[in-house]
């Protein structure tokens, strides 16, 4: 009986303590939201920097200053801001966790980040006659007519046929071909060419063109 007195108290308690303690955790969020109201301007001139860059680290969230510079933002205490732009080095900002108040203002000088150019080469002009020698010993590349000439010559096409594997498709018919022909003369002898007078006529007409020649080389 004497824990359930208990137990009933204390849930009395918690209900009559839960709106002070929503409240302090409301003053409590609301002290760590400030609104950060800034410019951002090079650091050997004080001149403006648009297009600023300015992202909180780990969350994916940010803004851009505009063509004065100008941006705003509102983070949390102890966030980090990253300030980069094209041409300046990027900067990173921790905000204390110690500000009192919710509003504040900051300059964030950028300073230009130096490029280093590939280096220019420059020589006198040539005369008339060392241009010529240069022209004359030019080596010019072969344009498409020409590709396309060595590309079909007979003695590169009979090394390509030669070395290159047939592809699937190739591959496909040639089976489908051998397996018609198995399927047709199913069940009786395959026909033999060398009583065939056409298969005959055939091979003397290629033995005298030098087809059989043209393969071995």
């Amino acid at each position: 009986m004497h824990h359930k007195r208990s137990y009933i108290l204390s849930l009395i308690l918690v209900f009559l303590l839960s709106p002070f303690l929503l409240k302090a955790q409301i003053a409590d969020f609301r002290d760590s939201v400030i609104q950060i109201s800034g410019i951002t301007m090079t650091a050997d001139s004080l001149r403006a920097v648009p297009a600023v860059s300015v992202l909180v680290r780990g969350q994916g969230r940010g803004t851009i200053s505009n063509s004065a510079g100008v941006f705003s933002i509102v983070v949390f205490k102890g966030d980090t801001l990253t300030f980069s732009a094209v041409g300046f080095k990027k900067k990173d900002y921790k905000i204390p966790t110690t500000l009192k108040g919710n509003n504040f203002s900051l300059i964030q000088l950028m300073v230009e980040d130096t490029t280093y150019l590939p280096v220019t080469i420059i020589k006198p002009y040539l005369n008339r006659q060392e241009f010529e020698r240069a022209f004359a010993s030019m080596d010019i590349p072969d344009d498409a007519y020409e590709i396309a000439r060595k590309n079909t010559e007979n003695a590169r096409l009979r090394a390509m046929t030669r070395f290159t594997p047939i592809d699937g498709a190739e591959g496909t018919n040639m089976y489908l071909n051998k397996q018609a022909q198995s399927l047709y003369y199913a069940g009786q002898p395959p026909p033999q060419n060398i009583f065939n007078p056409l298969a005959w006529a055939q091979f003397i007409q290629a033995w005298k063109r030098g087809d059989f020649k043209r393969n071995s080389d």
